[in-house]
């Protein structure tokens, strides 16, 4: 990496899991992934959403989950955008003091979402899209969707990668990190058909808590 970048060393040096996610857990997420994905394709024309603040975003929600691999491989994609190491660290240590005003009730959104297990509060998104429109929201809420999704994914190869290296994941065993991998992929595509599925008879790309008091 360039110089200047510094990773944390609870990612940097990681040896447990943050978020660890079941495959009923992945398959939900994964039925989401494909209107985000043309979601994203229509934000690459339109501009809607700056690329920068796209990566702050994936930054902010890989924080939360604590991938590793995802960390470093989106940090060096930062930095190729330019954005500084000072800022990459900031987001990847979940501190705010260098958020841009204009960005961050949806980089709070992206951690709650990541907090909450992909099931966000219906009220949070509601403050989104009041902030900065229902067609930036839903690029934003794409966003996050599919870095969760790489999160799910890059989790346990995280820990794989650890494995290898002499420093298992506490809690983990190469049993579940292999089953997780492999299945995860086995129930890819099934959950893409789903997903089109759902697009297909109208149903929401989001599942939302509707309560209104914190649990």
């Amino acid at each position: 990496m360039k110089t200047g970048l510094k990773i944390p060393e609870t990612i940097s040096s990681q040896t447990e899991f943050k978020h660890k996610f079941s495959l009923w857990e992945m398959y939900r997420a994964f039925a989401f992934l494909p209107r985000a994905i043309i979601k994203m394709i229509e934000n690459n024309k339109s501009q809607l959403i700056h690329n920068d603040f796209v990566k702050r975003l994936q930054l902010a929600v890989t924080e939360v989950n604590g991938c590793s691999v995802c960390s470093y491989g989106h940090a060096k994609m930062a930095l190729r955008q330019g954005m500084s190491g000072e800022e990459i660290s900031c987001l990847l240590s979940g501190k705010d003091h260098l958020i841009k005003p204009e960005e961050a009730k949806a980089i709070m959104f992206a951690q709650h979402f990541a907090n909450s297990r992909s099931y966000p509060k219906k009220y949070a998104l509601d403050t989104v899209i009041k902030e900065y429109g229902k067609k930036e929201a839903t690029i934003i809420l794409s966003v996050i969707q599919i870095m969760t999704i790489g999160n799910m994914l890059g989790i346990p190869f995280s820990a794989l990668q650890s494995r290898f290296k002499g420093k298992p994941y506490k809690g983990s065993s190469l049993f579940f990190e292999l089953e997780t991998l492999i299945l995860g992929l086995v129930i890819l595509p099934i959950a893409i058909i789903h997903g089109l599925l759902r697009g297909f008879i109208g149903l929401p790309n989001v599942r939302l808590d509707k309560t209104t008091t914190e649990k």
